[in-house]
């Protein structure tokens, strides 16, 4: 790490940089381990726990009724996830509309309800209102008790979460766009969030996270690692859940994961009533099936889509009049 901020002049700033050390450290860890033919767990002071409980993200798309919200809420619980994480706000950006905020809480309503209170809620506001308009959400919705907000303010306006911070009473949570450790001090020791969402793919890979997670504890702030982005990350990040005193609860897109990328790890690691098992094979616990990434290598730029972000569930980003 110390070698490549180094020769890297921008790294400290620079997402492109933190994700290729972050791919390069964790490929080194797997290596490693698979020489020694331990699981990282095992090399990283051994683990705290066998299972990591997830909350289910991914699983709304195509949503955008209340009823829709709450049928889909239904079919996740049964699979036996206790908590979901779901963003309410469709295509409001930036400032929200009463009318938006109303349907905001009916789809929030509409989960709690189909889910009989059963389930943690964990709502997703993708960094992307003003501090007024995040402060307006957090009274609408604090009656649902949320384990957490995520990322309510843009994520540049450390102000605007301050504010935010003094005016609510909601539980907050942030940090996959933090890529340094130095980041996370700043956060932490202006007491801005409640819970920490580092990302290994982003961060420096395992060897920052462990210490990130380690300035946490001291600040006595749970771990709540993103974990979005594919097989290879989630299989990683568990791992590192294992080791960690001060868990809290694992993102999970797997279930809602597309054949394929379940296939490139040979469905591992296995997920069992909303908690997945902690592989115990060397390295990361996982195989990637190299035929795979043959099969389904694409050339070519992403599509881009003008009429709904790439961050947000898949045709989510509506509010329609009529509810």
């Amino acid at each position: 790490m110390h070698e490549w901020h180094k020769h890297d002049f921008y790294m400290p700033m620079s997402f492109e940089s933190t994700t290729a050390v972050s791919a390069f450290d964790i490929a080194c860890w797997d290596i490693i381990g698979k020489h020694f033919g331990a699981p990282i767990h095992e090399l990283t002071g051994g683990a705290f726990r066998s299972r990591v409980r997830l909350y289910l993200n991914g699983w709304y798309d195509n949503c955008v009724t209340p009823a829709q919200f709450a049928e889909s809420a239904r079919k996740s619980i049964a699979r036996g996830y206790t908590a979901l994480k779901f963003d309410p706000f469709g295509n409001s950006y930036d400032y929200i509309e009463e009318e938006d905020l109303n349907l905001a809480h009916a789809r929030v309503k509409a989960v709690q309800e189909a889910t009989n209170g059963n389930a943690d809620l964990l709502i997703e506001h993708h960094g992307r209102f003003n501090p007024n308009s995040a402060i307006m959400i957090a009274r609408k919705l604090e009656e649902f008790s949320p384990l957490f907000v995520e990322e309510p303010i843009h994520p540049d306006n450390l102000e605007g979460l301050r504010k935010y911070r003094e005016a609510t009473r909601l539980r907050v949570a942030l940090g996959e766009r933090l890529l340094t450790k130095e980041q996370v001090v700043q956060v932490l020791s202006n007491n801005l969030a409640d819970f920490l969402q580092v990302d290994l793919t982003n961060i420096g890979g395992i060897t920052q996270a462990r210490k990130v997670t380690g300035i946490a504890e001291a600040y006595g702030v749970e771990m709540a690692f993103h974990n979005a982005f594919g097989p290879i990350q989630n299989a990683a990040t568990i791992q590192v859940d294992a080791t960690t005193p001060n868990f809290l609860i694992q993102e999970s897109f797997y279930d809602c994961f597309p054949a394929w990328k379940r296939q490139l790890v040979n469905d591992e690691p296995k997920i069992e009533k909303g908690y997945a098992t902690v592989p115990k094979r060397p390295g990361i616990g996982v195989e990637v099936n190299e035929k795979i990434l043959d099969k389904y290598k694409v050339e070519g730029q992403e599509y881009f889509n003008p009429d709904e972000p790439v961050w947000v569930v898949k045709n989510t980003w509506n509010n329609p009049k009529e509810h």
